[in-house]
């Protein structure tokens, strides 16, 4: 498994206080919604004939691997701390039953090993259905990213009714669509607030668009 667990120095952190008051006292999760120019990636998919989906994927978990507070846990002792790397968890649809399932796959620095990495994932565990859960031996350090590819949104929200320790950010983008001349994505962060304020958050949003405005320059990522 890759990814490193580092502890929190509670005493040092500086968004300790906001940790705690979003966490124990006011526990708030939220949603930002934004529409991402996908313009230069999908003119990048089209010349090197690339999948959709996983190439979007590359991009959504490069900026999350750039943002530590989108990769923060608990780990068994309960004790708070960031993984160096987390690794995609993403939704296959079943066509025949219209059901879905969920698979993982390492992540990669390089997007040709991790293109390659999800198509061979999709193509082995793609077709399991039946279960939520179509690849055992998921890790800890996952990041849930999901695609709606049915439906250009203009604003996707949710909820969970029961407290979790899960901090990981609920990532999904639909339907792409054409607007003004450019090429836009809707896409959703579901964010806990504890793990990330709107500064972070929006980050996270601005770091996927300028990833994708540079497909080119796709080498050299490097995590905090």
């Amino acid at each position: 498994m890759n990814g490193k667990f580092h502890l929190i120095d509670m005493g040092k952190w500086e968004r300790a206080p906001h940790f705690d008051y979003y966490y124990n006292k006011i526990k708030c999760r939220y949603n930002i919604n934004a529409d991402i120019d996908i313009g230069a990636l999908v003119e990048f998919k089209k010349r090197r004939r690339l999948k959709f989906f996983p190439t979007m994927l590359y991009a959504v978990m490069r900026a999350v691997n750039m943002n530590k507070e989108f990769r923060m846990a608990f780990d068994e002792n309960g004790n708070l701390g960031f993984w160096s790397e987390v690794v995609p968890c993403y939704t296959v649809f079943h066509k025949e039953n219209h059901t879905f399932s969920d698979i993982w796959s390492e992540y990669d620095e390089n997007f040709g090993v991790f293109y390659s990495t999800v198509l061979g994932d999709i193509e082995k565990y793609g077709k399991i259905a039946g279960t939520i859960k179509a690849r055992p031996g998921q890790p800890k350090n996952f990041c849930p990213v999901s695609n709606l590819p049915w439906l250009s949104f203009t604003s996707f929200s949710q909820d969970t009714y029961t407290e979790s320790a899960f901090l990981f950010p609920l990532i999904k983008f639909g339907k792409y669509f054409e607007r003004d001349g450019k090429t836009l994505l809707p896409f959703s962060l579901f964010v806990s607030h504890a793990a990330a304020d709107g500064y972070h958050a929006c980050k996270l949003v601005n770091d996927i668009q300028e990833i994708c405005r540079n497909p080119e320059d796709w080498s050299g990522a490097e995590t905090e």
